[in-house]
């Protein structure tokens, strides 16, 4: 994402395909230079690539990895930090948004990483930011830089993701670590197997863009529902159109996952994310994996666990998740060298996934629909004088508008669209959007803004 020329990395689908690469080429440059973590007698020497550049952390989560990763990828790179770890020691306790901060920080720092308990907080960083901003975690939306961590550690592994069969386990609805990845997994092309807890399913919207937009094609929950009781979900991204099954009603995919799983990735419950505790949350120990199919399997973790992951398998071979941890200094340190140079760097790339062209939809934060994510940063008290009702407007149904915002990604419907200058309304898709169009979500929400309805005016 670019704003006013400076490229930001506030979702993984910022990056194409090509500069993940790249990336992970620079990074791999750099972990020669610190010593693999298997290898562990090798010396860890710095660089000066950001000798005199200043990384701002500004942290209002708590965090360990994400947080200490960067600061020590910048200190590695030459470079010097400056940090806000603790909100309440920070003017965010006077009542400052967001928005200004980042404008200050600016000013203090070549670059920032930011963590922020919204949906779309970094988006909103990125309007204000005069340098680059990395999101490191926002709310339930993304975090891109630990799937860069996560692609990198498989590729350590030797796993080719093309066709890669990978379970994904646990919290999906509340972990953004999730959804970075589950768009990586589906962008490079593995088979997704999504093993939610009870009631943690993935977001309709993530579910919605990984079957609309990168070609994941969902297999019938009948043909793998029996053999794979804890699949919620089959997800296959195939480089070609599949083969016909010589076995009636079974899809060749789900024949190939029975018997091999490349990959099992779990992650904790985000009891910040949820109102109150969620009971029968799986485990993942040596008994769950003892069938065949998980036999070659690496076990990967964004850390940090908390009692979902037996800790006797910490000294199992498929266990990764250390070592996972170990790459986000020198993943990181090439996020932060590419793009801080002068040249050669990220902006001389590609900018973005490449996602279809689309209309947008700019409105004040008072007027029309708002983002129905009630988590999302346009609901923020602090944020309400600098957000605004902006979606990117999506195909939909012939008396309804699907919106997608552009801040947190959730995705909306409209059942009712205005005339500002009439102060009239009428169903949604009814006539083409232009400046004068005001969408709401329902015939209510229209009246209370004040607009008549142009259907009964016609009658």
């Amino acid at each position: 994402m670019t704003s006013s020329g400076v490229r930001h990395v506030t979702s993984i689908n910022d990056l194409t395909n090509r500069e993940i690469e790249r990336v992970f080429e620079v990074a791999d440059n750099y972990l020669d230079s610190l010593g693999d973590p298997v290898h562990k007698h090798r010396i860890a020497e710095s660089t000066n690539a950001a000798s005199g550049r200043i990384l701002a952390s500004l942290f209002y989560e708590p965090s360990t990895r994400t947080r200490l990763s960067f600061e020590s990828a910048m200190l590695r790179l030459g470079g010097q930090i400056v940090t806000s770890a603790d909100p309440a020691t920070s003017s965010v306790a006077k009542g400052e948004s967001l928005a200004d901060t980042v404008r200050v920080v600016s000013n203090y720092s070549d670059i920032i990483v930011l963590r922020h308990p919204r949906d779309g907080a970094a988006r909103l960083a990125a309007e204000y930011a005069t340098v680059p901003i990395i999101n490191g975690g926002d709310g339930a939306h993304e975090h891109p830089t630990q799937t860069l961590c996560d692609i990198f550690t498989l590729r350590r592994e030797n796993k080719k993701l093309r066709d890669l069969n990978v379970a994904v386990s646990g919290d999906l609805r509340g972990s953004r670590t999730i959804h970075s990845f589950v768009y990586a997994l589906a962008r490079f092309g593995a088979n997704i197997m999504m093993m939610p807890a009870k009631g943690m399913e993935l977001p309709h919207h993530v579910d919605q863009r990984l079957r609309e937009e990168f070609n994941c094609r969902m297999v019938p929950r009948e043909q793998y529902e029996h053999e794979n009781a804890a699949v919620d979900a089959l997800y296959v991204t195939p480089e070609e159109p599949h083969q016909l099954s010589l076995i009636p009603n079974v899809d060749p995919e789900v024949v190939k996952l029975r018997k091999k799983v490349d990959v099992f990735y779990v992650t904790r419950f985000q009891k910040e994310r949820w109102a109150e505790a969620k009971g029968d949350y799986p485990k993942i120990d040596s008994k769950f994996l003892k069938e065949p199919k998980y036999a070659d399997t690496s076990v990967l973790h964004p850390l940090p666990r908390v009692g979902e992951l037996d800790t006797a398998l910490d000294s199992d071979s498929r266990a990764v998740y250390f070592r996972q941890a170990s790459y986000g200094v020198p993943v990181r340190m090439a996020l932060i060298d590419l793009l801080t140079r002068r040249a050669d760097g990220l902006a001389r790339y590609d900018t973005g996934f490449g996602e279809p062209p689309r209309a947008l939809y700019d409105r004040p934060n008072d007027v029309g629909m708002r983002c129905t994510n009630d988590n999302c940063i346009v609901h923020d008290p602090l944020e309400k004088h600098y957000t605004r009702n902006k979606f990117w407007l999506l195909p939909g149904g012939a008396d309804k508008q699907r919106l997608r915002c552009i801040y947190c990604e959730a995705d909306s419907e409209a059942s009712m669209a205005g005339q500002a200058k009439k102060h009239e309304f009428h169903a949604a898709g009814d006539e083409e959007v232009t400046d004068d169009t005001v969408f709401f979500r329902d015939e209510n929400d229209a009246r209370a803004a004040g607009y008549r309805d142009r259907r009964k005016k016609r009658a």
